[in-house]
Parts: structure tokens; sequence; C-alpha cells
């Protein structure tokens, strides 16, 4: 169930696809975004632009069909909707660099982690903002997307970017004051998974197993939890009890985790990884 601070969005379909699509940076989550929004029809390539001074990107967008241009000027210019992709600490000076190319009729979208909505607003002097917080899943089309409304917003503009970011994962609305908890969470979140996968590959192998096997299964694993969990709806909690049999393997493997505070040390990441966001967008 959803609470009403982030709460899931549905993706539009038909008239809220039909715009051009500018892009900032073109990095490798421009990338994902790009050829997400590209391959599920969201967006034809043409209508997508982009400018880079390094010609491996440029032909990385043009190898499916993105139009790049010489500067991020006539990117602006040319788009109705503006995702900027940049380094967090170069969007001031980006957006300064860019505000007299803004004009009511657009539409800028951030996806700079720490970078707050004010700030945004003052260095762009742009009042149609939407900030949205991915996270690298994207580049598979399994991101974990949530998006932040500016008080000029509409709702075309919402259903816009919420189509964008359906293209690449699933996408969910809170307000600003959760986003620093967000990043602590599925921004830094993948990093911790990554570590799961492999200590339980290293547990495998300690058990005997082939190297290529027991990551394999780890990795399989991981990603068949989570779907049970998204799939059955069922709390986390339940579906660990249904496989926890009275004096079996996994009672006994779950012990080892509660003595090594398992539980305890995810949470104390999440929170760390929020303390630590909450700093950098003060400075």
């Amino acid at each position: 169930m959803y609470m009403a601070a982030a709460a899931a969005v549905v993706p539009p379909s038909g008239e809220a696809a039909a715009f051009k699509l500018g892009f900032i940076g073109a990095g490798n989550l421009a990338e994902s975004i790009a050829r997400g929004v590209a391959k599920s029809s969201v967006l034809p390539p043409s209508s997508i632009r982009t400018a880079h001074r390094r010609p491996d990107r440029r032909a990385v967008f043009q190898s499916f069909g993105v139009r790049i241009f010489d500067s991020n000027a006539q990117v602006v210019d040319d788009s109705d909707v503006v995702i900027i992709s940049v380094k967090p600490q170069a969007v001031k000076h980006v957006l300064l660099e860019l505000r007299p190319f803004f004009t009511e009729e657009k539409l800028l979208v951030s996806i700079a982690a720490g970078i707050k909505m004010k700030d945004l607003q003052e260095w762009s002097g742009q009042r149609r903002l939407i900030r949205v917080m991915p996270n690298t899943p994207s580049a598979v089309g399994q991101a974990a997307s949530v998006m932040c409304m500016g008080e000029m917003a509409t709702k075309k503009d919402e259903e816009r970017v919420a189509s964008l970011f359906s293209a690449i994962g699933r996408v969910w609305k809170a307000d600003e004051k959760y986003f620093d908890a967000i990043t602590g969470l599925s921004g830094s979140g993948p990093a911790y998974v990554y570590l799961a996968i492999e200590a339980l590959a290293d547990g495998g192998v300690a058990a005997g197993l082939p190297r290529d096997l027991a990551l394999g299964l780890a990795t399989q694993t991981v990603l068949g939890a989570a779907a049970m969990v998204g799939g059955t709806g069922k709390h986390p909690g339940q579906l660990k009890d249904e496989v926890t049999s009275p004096a079996g393997t996994t009672i006994a493997g779950i012990q080892e985790l509660e003595r090594g505070a398992f539980r305890g040390t995810l949470i104390n990441a999440v929170v760390a990884a929020t303390k630590r966001c909450r700093e950098l967008s003060q400075t």
C-alpha cells in the first residue's frame, strides 16, 4: 500500500507524449532515459535532442536516432521539456548560463541529486519545475524514480514526466522534504544490494559451489525475491515466514543474520546515506 506522501504514478498515454525532449548533459543516466523513451515509443528518437563536445558521446546518442546540436542553448531553444542531467556541482553554472533561453512555455526537469527546487528556480529563473530522483537500474529498465512537482508545474507537465520515467521503471510522487531519504534508500540502495549479492555468492563458494554457479544463483535469488514482494503484495516479513520451517535450514541462516545485526546495519546504512545527502545539499 502506498501512503499519500509517496503515491505511485500511473503513466499516461496518447496526447501527453507529443513534445520535444532535450537533455543538458549526455552522460550514462541521460542515455538510459533516452534509450528507454525511444524503445518504449513514448517519443520517437527524432523528438529527442542533446549536445556534447566529446565525439564518442555524440555517436552513442546518434546511434539510436537522437538529434545532436552544437550547444546546450540550441537544445533548450528547440525543446519543450528540458532535463538537466549534469553532475550536481555543475548545475548552478549550467543553469545560470542557460537562463536567458528558458521561457514560460518550457518545463525544466532536474535529476541532479541534492539540488533543491528553490535553488533550481533561483539559478534558472524558471518556475515550471519538476525534480526527479531516479537510480542506476534505469540502465536495464528497472529504475525506481520519485518526482516532486514545482509550484507552477501543470497536470500535463506531470503526465509528460511520468511518461518519460515510466519508460525506465516505476515512478512515485512525493514531497521534496523526503528527497534526502529517497536518495539514501533508492539512490544508494543498489550498492547495498550489490554487496548482498556478492556476499551470498561468496557464501556459496565457501559452502563448496563453483564461483559462476554461486553468483548466478545469488543474482537470480535476489531478483526472484524482489519479484515476489512486488508481485504478491505480501509483506516481506510474511514471505520470510512462509519459507522458514521450524528447526530448518532457513531459520538457521536467519539466526546468523540476526546475530550479525543484518537488519540494523541496513537501516543504519540508509540513515547514514540520508544524512550525507542532507549535508551535501546544504553545501
